[in-house]
């Protein structure tokens, strides 16, 4: 498989460990700053013939068959649109996917037009971490889940909210319906630019069957990465950043008691899972990309970004929930 990267910055890199990973042959790279790019190449022995300033140029000169957007969140629709149009058949690009809901669409029918597969690089379908939580969360012993709490530190609504939105649509089957946000500033430079901003501070998001999401990731918090799912009968418990995993459920004999019922005696769990990588769970997305099969697809993508949009209006509103039909589609963000 012939593949070009367009940005060569930080996730760039990842990108480009998982090519070699996959043993993809990386026909070029792109990148306007001329020190990424060099790193970029002297780390994968990837000559100077194959090292682009102009995503134009190396889309012609080099004919990708699938290409990887990497550029910060302005740059994904037209290098995407660009990469469609130039010929490409797999496209895989970085989340947030888009800084409006209109690029977002511009990316999708850019791509249906011209028979791109797109896919946008929300992984945690295909982490361990997360597909074992689901297997117990979907257990007739666990009951039926009925809410996700993250509880984190300063780590962005654009930039790791996304994930976390795509997992409520991902863990239940259904989209986002409402959210409500109290949202503010990151509390210190964005270290993709002065030009953006990503928020931190408290979101809930619902869907229509009644699953809720509850994001508490304030500027005055800086420590860690858990994530606590309840439902009927049970509620686990899960450190994203060490991996360890404890779930507690109610004995078969009180399961069908009220849920008012709660301090009744429970069977108690605890595993360790890997720790959250980005390079191996990437090399999966690109693998189903590239198969046809189960990947998290354009429409995926603009869900997250509409749950976003979502919570910035909320916030603007009072913090009133807000629906995701109706959104703005032209306004712009400041999405990193």
């Amino acid at each position: 498989m012939r593949v070009g990267v367009l940005g060569t910055g930080r996730m760039g890199m990842r990108h480009l460990q998982v090519l070699r990973d996959l043993g993809f042959e990386i026909v070029g790279i792109m990148d306007q700053q001329e020190a990424s790019l060099a790193r970029a190449g002297a780390e994968f022995e990837i000559p100077p013939a194959r090292q682009y300033h102009d995503a134009g140029r190396l889309l012609e000169a080099a004919k990708p068959e699938a290409v990887i957007v990497s550029a910060t969140a302005p740059g994904h629709a037209p290098l995407t649109c660009l990469a469609a149009e130039a010929g490409a058949k797999y496209i895989l690009c970085e989340k947030p996917m888009a800084s409006s809901l209109a690029a977002c669409d511009r990316m999708i029918d850019t791509c249906r037009r011209h028979g791109v597969r797109l896919a946008i690089n929300h992984q945690m379908r295909f982490m361990e971490q997360y597909r074992m939580v689901r297997r117990i969360l979907e257990s007739e012993e666990f009951g039926r889940w009925s809410s996700i709490a993250v509880v984190a530190g300063n780590i962005g609504l654009a930039m790791n909210g996304t994930h976390y939105f795509e997992l409520l649509r991902w863990m239940s089957g259904e989209d986002p319906a409402s959210v409500s946000a109290w949202l503010g500033r990151s509390g210190g430079p964005n270290p993709r630019g002065p030009q953006f901003e990503d928020c931190a501070g408290s979101v809930r998001v619902t869907t229509a069957g009644g699953r809720r999401l509850y994001m508490e990731i304030g500027a005055d918090q800086g420590h860690g990465i858990r994530v606590i799912y309840a439902g009927r009968n049970g509620v686990l418990v899960a450190d994203e950043l060490d991996g360890q995993v404890h779930w507690s459920v109610r004995v078969s004999e009180h399961r069908g008691l009220s849920t008012s019922r709660y301090g009744m005696p429970a069977e108690d769990s605890t595993t360790k899972v890997a720790p959250a990588d980005a390079v191996s769970p990437t090399c999966a997305v690109l693998e189903a990309l590239i198969a046809g099969r189960d990947y998290p697809t354009g429409e995926d993508g603009r869900t997250a970004v509409a749950t976003l949009v979502a919570a910035h209006i909320s916030n603007e509103r009072d913090h009133c929930p807000v629906s995701l039909d109706g959104l703005p589609r032209e306004r712009e963000f400041p999405y990193p």
